[in-house]
């Protein structure tokens, strides 16, 4: 079940391919970062260096591109006017850019001033973000599971920045608050709350549209991002009234949730109408699979609190989410959108009388999977890191800032594609008239 697409509502191009062209170039920091520092990145989650590259990654990579993906997405899918796009995402391209470079920079020189200031920048910038889709959405009635889960992904990022700011000012000032718990905590609204919401409500679009599968069954469409809500409400009053066992049982049933979204999506891709597999295809694949075993990891922690102790439990988790999970799904729904979007604006840009070249020709298929393949064995290396840091932490580093910036060296070539295609569509209307 998917919601109706109405791409003449579509934005300027140039309002989400600033983001989508910035946000590996984070990653590429985070990877230069790792090979920087080697082996103490992997020590622990509250090295400086790792909360650095951790949210050059969460915020700096996934962010970016779910920011612009929604600038993209809201007109298009749930019909939700916002006013002068062009002007948002100059807006928070800026704020969101500086924010999460100066974010970087105050953890790793341990300056409380630079982490306020970053705090404020970045917090200033998403509430700015906030208010303007809720605006557009005032008044949307929520026609599709896609629609509701916009619209729920939104609260899980308001959650996301007030918890954010919230441990940010407690370190600065030294409020009395259980910083452990509240990391956890936004760490869960965030992969959970907003990522997980927002990658489930594009899924039910991006999924059969373009990986050529039937389309999700209603009913667990519907409901889980309402699910996922309500577990991360209770997991947030588990931490408020110190009840673990609550935190626990959230914690778990999270998990359950997540698998069961991820089987039921392999299952999908196993009745898919194209036989071929493409890089988005195969992002997907990596990405399910490793979600799949970091939420197995989850579930253990939560029915045996001991395992989170266990040496390179929480690192090995962490990069399995993010780096296994999370970022295979953005980068392949990446060079999927990229490459239609283009071929959309060449296709209004030709006004019927010149045809816009295929989506094969503006990004090549040849390219993304030799990057996927640089990828996978970066995230090989950061897992293999965990067990022998001292080895591979600086191999890892580097394969995974190679991996990256071969993904912004592809997103441009289309970009570069694009502009000579429009110019040559230009030359061929002109001599039309």
């Amino acid at each position: 079940m998917q919601a109706l697409l109405s791409f003449e509502n579509a934005p300027p191009f140039a309002a989400p391919l600033r983001f989508f062209l910035t946000a590996p170039l984070f990653a590429v920091l985070a990877g230069l970062l790792l090979a920087w520092s080697g082996a103490p990145l992997m020590a622990s989650r509250w090295m400086p260096g790792t909360l650095a590259a951790t949210h050059l990654v969460t915020v700096g990579f996934m962010l970016q591109v779910m920011l612009g993906a929604l600038i993209q997405i809201l007109p298009v899918v749930a019909g939700a006017n916002l006013g002068n796009p062009l002007r948002v995402a100059r807006i928070v391209h800026v704020g969101l850019s500086g924010g999460v470079l100066l974010l970087a920079a105050g953890f790793l020189a341990a300056t409380p001033g630079v982490l306020g200031v970053a705090a404020l920048l970045l917090g200033g910038t998403l509430l700015y973000f906030l208010a303007v889709c809720v605006r557009a959405l005032a008044g949307v009635p929520s026609t599709s599971p896609t629609i509701r889960g916009l619209k729920l992904a939104l609260v899980g990022l308001a959650a996301v920045v007030g918890l954010g700011m919230l441990m940010a000012f407690a370190l600065i000032y030294g409020w009395p608050v259980p910083l452990a718990a509240l990391a956890d905590l936004h760490a869960g609204w965030g992969l959970g709350g907003w990522a997980g919401v927002l990658l489930v409500a594009m899924a039910y679009v991006v999924v059969p549209m373009f990986q050529l599968t039937p389309g999700y069954p209603a009913r667990p469409s519907w409901w889980f991002p309402v699910a996922m809500l309500l577990l991360l409400l209770l997991w947030s009053g588990g931490v408020l009234g110190d009840m673990g066992w609550l935190v626990q049982l959230s914690q778990g049933l999270a998990a359950i949730i997540g698998i069961a979204f991820c089987v039921l999506t392999l299952r999908l891709q196993g009745k898919r109408r194209r036989a071929r597999a493409d890089a988005t295809y195969r992002y997907w694949q990596l990405g399910l699979v490793a979600s799949v075993l970091a939420l197995l990891m989850l579930l253990v922690s939560s029915l045996w609190p001991a395992a989170s102790e266990l040496g390179g439990w929480t690192i090995g988790f962490g990069i399995l989410i993010v780096a296994g999970g999370f970022l295979p799904f953005i980068t392949g729904m990446l060079y999927k959108i990229s490459a239609f979007l283009t071929w959309l604006h060449l296709q209004n840009f030709g006004q019927a009388k010149i045809p816009a070249p295929a989506m094969n020709k503006i990004l090549s298929d040849t390219d993304t999977q030799r990057q996927m393949v640089a990828y996978s064995v970066a995230l090989a290396l950061l897992l293999a890191a965990v067990i022998v840091p001292d080895w591979l932490a600086r191999p890892a580093g580097l394969a995974f800032a190679l991996a990256n910036g071969w993904l912004f060296w592809n997103l441009a070539g289309a970009v570069r594609r694009y502009r000579r295609a429009q110019a040559e569509m230009a030359e061929k209307l002109a001599a039309l008239r």
